[in-house]
C-alpha cells in the first residue's frame, strides 16, 4: 500500500483536485434537477464564461480582488437571466421542450464566446496565492491542490446546513418533493428556483477560478468536458443528492487520474472511463448511489 501511494501520489493529488472541481460543477446540476427535474446543459458553459470574464476584466487593468468579485457577481447574474429568459417561460411545457431550450442556451454561450474570442485560446491570469509551492512526500505541488479540496468541502457543508436549517432551505426541500403542492401552500416557487440558480452559478464561478488556475488555457469549449464529467458524477452519486454528487465527483476524478498513472498507453482511456461508468451505473442502479426511486403521478 505504501509503495502504491509513493508511486501514485501525484496522480492521487491530481485526482483529488479534479474531483473537487467536478464537485463544484456537479452540485449545480443536481440542485437544478432536484427542483425543476431539468438537466441544465448550459451549466458547464457558464463555467467557461466565468473564465473568459476574469480574463477580460484583468486584461483591462482591474486588480485581482475586483476581478474575483465581478466574476462571482456576473456569473450569478448570468445564471438568473438564463433561468428567467430560457426556463421560466417553459415552466408548464413538456420536459423535452425545456431540455431543448437548455441545449440551445449551451450552444448560444459557446457561439458568443467564439465570436468574442475569435476561437483563439486565452490565458487565464495567475492567482498568486494558488501558485505558491509546497512539498508533500517529495513532490512539489501548488497551493491550488490543497486549497481547492478544503474549500470545496467547506462549501458543501455550508450548503447542506443551509438546506437543512434555514427557511429557504426548507422551501427548496418542499419544492423538490412536490412542486404543485408547495405552490398551493404559499411557497414562492420563482424565488426558490432563482435562489437555486444563484447557488449553482456561484459554485460554477468559484470552480472556474480554481480550474483555470491549474489548466490556464480558456477556449469556447473549455466547459464542455468538465461539465459532462460533472453531470456523470451527479448521476453516479444519485442526481438530486448533494452528498452523492460530491462523492461521485471525487470517485471519477481519482479513478481517471489513476488510469493516467498506469502508463502512457492508458491516458487516452481516462475520459472513456467516465462515460463507461455512466453506462454501467444506468444499467445496474439507474438512481445512482444515493438516489431515491420515485414514481411519476399520472
Amino acid at each position: 500500500m505504501a509503495e502504491f501511494l509513493n508511486n501514485n501520489l501525484q496522480y492521487l493529488l491530481n485526482g483529488i483536485l479534479a474531483g473537487s472541481l467536478y464537485a463544484l460543477i456537479a452540485i449545480g446540476y443536481t440542485m437544478v434537477y432536484g427542483i425543476l427535474r431539468l438537466i441544465n446543459f448550459a451549466h458547464g458553459d457558464m463555467f467557461m464564461v466565468a473564465g473568459l470574464v476574469m480574463i477580460f476584466i484583468i486584461s483591462n487593468g482591474a486588480p485581482l480582488w475586483l476581478g474575483v468579485i465581478l466574476v462571482l457577481v456576473m456569473t450569478v447574474a448570468l445564471g438568473v437571466v438564463i433561468e428567467k429568459a430560457a426556463y421560466k417561460p417553459l415552466r408548464s411545457a413538456p420536459r423535452m421542450s425545456v431540455m431543448i431550450s437548455a441545449i440551445g442556451v449551451s450552444y448560444l454561450l459557446q457561439n458568443c464566446a467564439l465570436y468574442f474570442t475569435g476561437g483563439l485560446p486565452r490565458t487565464y491570469p495567475a492567482i498568486p496565492m494558488l501558485k505558491e509551492k509546497h512539498t508533500i512526500g517529495g513532490i512539489t505541488i501548488e497551493s491550488v491542490f490543497i486549497v481547492t479540496p478544503i474549500l470545496t468541502l467547506l462549501l458543501v457543508v455550508a450548503l447542506v446546513l443551509l438546506i437543512k436549517h434555514t427557511k429557504i432551505g426548507m422551501a427548496m426541500r418542499a419544492v423538490s418533493k412536490d412542486f404543485e403542492t408547495s405552490q398551493l401552500m404559499g411557497i414562492k416557487i420563482n424565488s426558490v428556483i432563482s435562489f437555486t440558480f444563484i447557488i449553482g452559478s456561484f459554485l460554477a464561478a468559484v470552480g472556474s477560478m480554481f480550474y483555470f488556475s491549474k489548466y490556464t488555457t480558456v477556449v469556447p469549449l473549455s466547459g464542455s468536458m468538465p461539465g459532462l464529467k460533472a453531470f456523470v458524477a451527479a448521476v453516479f452519486g444519485g442526481i438530486g443528492s448533494i452528498p452523492g454528487a460530491v462523492i461521485g465527483a471525487f470517485i471519477i476524478g481519482i479513478c481517471e487520474n489513476l488510469i493516467k498513472g498506469m502508463g502512457e498507453g492508458w491516458t487516452v482511456f481516462s475520459d472513456a472511463f467516465t462515460f463507461a461508468l455512466l453506462i454501467i451505473v444506468l444499467l445496474v442502479k439507474p438512481t445512482g448511489i444515493f438516489g431515491e426511486k420515485t414514481t411519476d403521478k399520472v
